[in-house]
């Protein structure tokens, strides 16, 4: 068959491959412990689960507005005014099966040859895979693990060029954990207003999971940028719905139209029982959300002092997100040949620093979304594999 060349320069999500790996090995008998997927281990709350039964029942079993239902981008931007503190117009926000769709449309929008797109490096791989694949150059923001894997702003602010067309900022951030500070914020908002082509895709989706009494900062909060800023954010982390597919973008005035008729190209709208299970994920009690996010806290806890009692392995704390992401170079061995190793040797399921862009090597992410007795198993695993290794 002959394919499009640009197919050639799609690439894919490592967790995903390294979770079919788990299970294959699984299926041949071998006890894995997944620490690799970035997927919450709780069941979605049940009262949200029963709104989405409900839903069937009552008959909404039928297309929607592409945008999504009014009523749950209503209850959006309740949400967004609650945690965030910013009013939103309900018809500058779009519905999507999932996070990744306001992503796509997003490089769809903005990426093509000639064109620079300013992205997290290591960060979530869709990033680079996508802007490689509209046919824009993928210009890479170095995370540094001195600084708490964030940015300086002032280089940030010197990789822009007139070629730059997109910035991609994430906090709290996947791999690292990392969660960029209002200063530094400010200081890259202040300089963005010198650059009024550069639009922002800021990527929020962990935006309710901070730590140790910080504070998630929105760029859609700043005014100066607030008309070229496209949120992303949705119910899969927050909710633990990954399977529900459901995420929603807030566009600017000048691209909702745009970002509509790429839904309505594409998919259509999201489901409409599922929108439903959303209104009651916002509007609902909170009580489950915090119950995880106290889980999450001593998880995190757990995991980064059992891997800084790890020969080799040193693992500064996230402040965000399920994630750790120690540094590994003292056991002498590449990011990808340790994944390798701890899948096969110890049956420990991890994602090696280069799957989240080439500034992730030396690094390895192990997720603390499971629960503590498999932590702790694999902690031991993993001491004594490299022991023996």
């Amino acid at each position: 068959m002959n394919l499009a060349r640009r197919m050639s320069r799609l690439g894919t999500e490592s967790a995903f491959e390294v979770l079919a790996r788990a299970k294959a090995l699984e299926a041949q008998g071998h006890d894995i412990i997944n620490l690799g997927i970035g997927a919450p281990d709780f069941h979605t709350p049940a009262n949200i689960v029963d709104a989405g039964c409900r839903a069937l029942v009552d008959g909404y079993h039928f297309y929607t507005p592409a945008k999504g239902l009014p009523d749950l981008r209503a209850a959006v931007t309740e949400d967004i005014k609650k945690y965030r503190g910013v009013d939103v117009d309900p018809n500058h926000v779009m519905i999507v099966p999932g996070g990744k769709p306001t992503m796509f449309f997003a490089m769809l929008m903005f990426g093509e040859e000639g064109r620079e797109i300013l992205y997290p490096n290591p960060g979530f791989p869709i990033y680079e895979s996508m802007i490689e694949f509209s046919g824009a150059k993928a210009v890479p923001i170095e995370l540094r693990e001195e600084s708490g894997f964030t940015f300086d702003p002032d280089e940030v602010l010197a990789k822009i060029t007139p070629a730059t067309s997109l910035m991609i900022i994430n906090t709290p951030a996947n791999p690292t954990g990392g969660l960029i500070g209002k200063a530094e914020l400010d200081r890259l908002v202040e300089g963005l207003e010198a650059h009024p082509h550069v639009t922002i895709l800021s990527d929020e989706i962990y935006s309710r999971m901070t730590y140790d009494g910080l504070e998630h900062q929105s760029l859609l909060a700043y005014e100066s940028i607030r008309d070229r800023t496209i949120l992303l954010d949705g119910w899969s982390k927050t909710y633990s719905m990954t399977g529900w597919r459901l995420g929603f973008g807030v566009w600017p005035a000048d691209l909702i139209d745009q970002a509509e008729r790429l839904q309505i190209n594409s998919n259509s709208c999201p489901s409409a029982p599922v929108q439903m299970a959303g209104i009651e994920a916002f509007r609902g009690p909170q009580d489950e959300v915090d119950k995880m996010m106290k889980t999450f806290d001593e998880r995190r806890k757990l995991i980064v002092d059992g891997l800084n009692a790890i020969p080799g392995f040193s693992c500064v704390m996230p402040r965000g997100a399920f994630y750790a992401f120690p540094n590994i170079t003292g056991t002498g061995m590449s990011s990808r040949d340790l994944q390798n190793l701890l899948l096969t040797k110890a049956g420990v399921a991890t994602v090696s620093g280069t799957s989240f862009g080439a500034m992730g090597e030396g690094y390895i992410r192990f997720s603390y979304a499971a629960g503590t007795e498999e932590i702790e198993r694999a902690l031991e695993r993993v001491a004594n594999c490299l022991q023996t290794a």
